[in-house]
C-alpha cells in the first residue's frame, strides 16, 4: 500500500480520477466505491478522503473531467459551422455521440447528486458553459427574441435532445424498425426552430 508521501497531491487527484475514468469506461458508477477506487491506485480510503474531502466530491470531480471533454468536443465541432444553425446542429450531435461513446460517464453527470450539500463554484462554472453555448446560438438565430424566451427555447431543446439521446443510450426508444438519433435531431430542431421563427 503507497503511503500518501508517494505522490503529490496533484499527482493523487490526476492517478484517482484516470481510474475512475477507465473504470467508467466499462462500468456503471454504482459498481464503484471509495474502497474500490482506493485499492486500483494502492491507497487506503482516507487518502482519498483527504484529498477530495468525500466520495461524493470525488465523483463530482470525475463528473466535470466529463464535462470538461464533451465541452472541448463541442467546441471543435462548432469550430466548423457555417452557421449559427449548422452550429446549434452540431453541438446536437456532439452531445448525443459523446453520450454513444461514453455512456457511463455520461449517466453520472445526470445520476450525481449533491446529497444537500452545495453545489461548488467550479461545477456551477462549468454547466454555466455549457448552457451559455447553447443560449448564445439560439440568440444568434432569433437576435429578436427576449432573453426570457432564449432562455426557455434553449432549456426546450436541450430536454428534447437529451431525451433523444437518453432513450437512445439506453435502447428505450421501442421501436420495430432502428431509429437513427441523429434523424431525430434533425426532426426536433427542424421542427422546433421552424415553428419558433414564423
Amino acid at each position: 500500500m503507497a503511503r500518501r508521501n508517494d505522490h503529490t497531491r496533484e499527482e493523487l487527484v490526476s492517478m484517482t480520477l484516470e481510474q475512475v475514468k477507465l473504470f467508467l469506461n466499462e462500468h456503471p458508477h454504482h459498481e464503484l466505491s471509495l474502497r474500490k477506487v482506493a485499492g486500483m491506485i494502492g491507497y487506503v480510503p482516507s487518502t482519498l478522503v483527504n484529498v477530495f474531502g468525500n466520495y461524493n466530491l470525488l465523483l463530482l470531480h470525475a463528473v466535470a473531467q466529463t464535462l470538461d471533454e464533451l465541452f472541448a468536443e463541442a467546441e471543435a465541432q462548432m469550430n466548423s459551422a457555417t452557421s449559427p444553425e449548422d452550429a446549434l446542429r452540431k453541438l446536437a450531435y456532439c452531445y448525443q455521440e459523446f453520450a454513444a461513446a461514453h455512456p457511463y460517464r455520461w449517466q453520472l453527470i445526470f445520476q450525481h447528486t449533491m446529497n444537500g450539500d452545495e453545489l461548488p463554484e467550479w461545477q456551477a462554472e462549468r454547466i454555466n458553459n455549457m448552457t451559455s453555448m447553447l443560449e448564445t446560438l439560439i440568440r444568434q438565430i432569433t437576435p429578436q427574441k427576449s432573453d426570457a424566451d432564449i432562455l426557455e427555447a434553449s432549456r426546450v431543446l436541450w430536454a428534447g435532445v437529451h431525451g433523444i439521446t437518453l432513450l437512445s443510450v439506453d435502447d428505450k426508444l421501442f421501436t420495430s424498425v432502428p431509429v437513427d438519433a441523429k434523424a431525430l435531431i434533425d426532426n426536433l430542431l427542424d421542427t422546433y426552430l421552424n415553428a419558433w421563427n414564423a
